[in-house]
């Protein structure tokens, strides 16, 4: 009867033990049971954190972009205005250029059209008293083709070597030369400028002695006799 009384004394004990982890099992499934349904559990908090994480990752990577692509954008800028000045210095030398070939083409055209006007006197009486009248013309010196004809044909035949060497000019040592027989010294006086100074030369003696019939007589068509 002794030895029994201990294991009925057992199962007695091993039966509370039981109740006590069955309850301590109950107990924790509950409060697991609890936490797993309260809101912001563990996950959402473990989801901000990663969140939180990714934003402090991105914020760097972000201002990265930014100040590249500002760096891409000035970059850009600055090539558009090399780009820019060296076109519009391309246009400024081409504008200079074509300029500079039409001044060029306008100084020849107009060179061309003067050679075009300018006569050309035949080496004649006819022609070194046409010479004479557009030089007269041109410095305002009366006279007419008829007024000079006549007085050269009196003076010197139309003879540009003509000479006289026997009239009191001749004795005074001042003969009269060319055509229409003109002193030294009156050649001097009434030259006209751009003749040559040769007494001799056709065009400088008739151009001369028309100055100083205009000056004397009022022009050389006045002129019908010596002078």
């Amino acid at each position: 009867m002794s030895k029994l009384a201990p294991s009925g004394h057992s199962r007695s004990t091993l039966t509370k033990n039981q109740k006590f982890s069955i309850a301590g099992v109950a107990t924790l499934g509950a409060a697991a049971l609890a936490f797993s349904m309260v809101p912001g559990s563990s996950d959402d908090a473990q989801a901000e954190a990663l969140g939180a994480r990714s934003a402090a990752w991105a914020a760097p990577a972000d201002a990265h972009a930014s100040v590249s692509k500002q760096q891409a954008n000035a970059s850009k800028r600055a090539k558009d205005a090399v780009a820019k000045a060296a076109a519009d210095k391309k246009a400024a030398d081409e504008a200079a250029a074509k300029k500079k070939a039409e001044d060029e083409r306008k100084v020849k055209q107009a060179a061309s059209r003067s050679a075009a006007r300018k006569p050309v006197y035949a080496n004649n009486l006819d022609g070194w008293i046409r010479q004479s009248l557009d030089i007269m013309k041109s410095k305002g010196i009366p006279g007419s083709y008829e007024g000079l004809h006549r007085n050269i044909m009196r003076e010197s035949t139309g003879n540009p070597n003509a000479k006289n060497g026997w009239d009191i000019n001749a004795q005074n040592g001042t003969p009269s030369i060319g055509l229409l027989q003109v002193i030294q010294p009156t050649f001097n006086a009434y030259h006209v400028d751009g003749t040559s100074t040769n007494i001799y030369d056709p065009v400088a003696n008739i151009t001369a002695a028309a100055n100083y019939a205009a000056d004397r007589y009022g022009s050389i068509d006045n002129v019908n006799g010596a002078y």
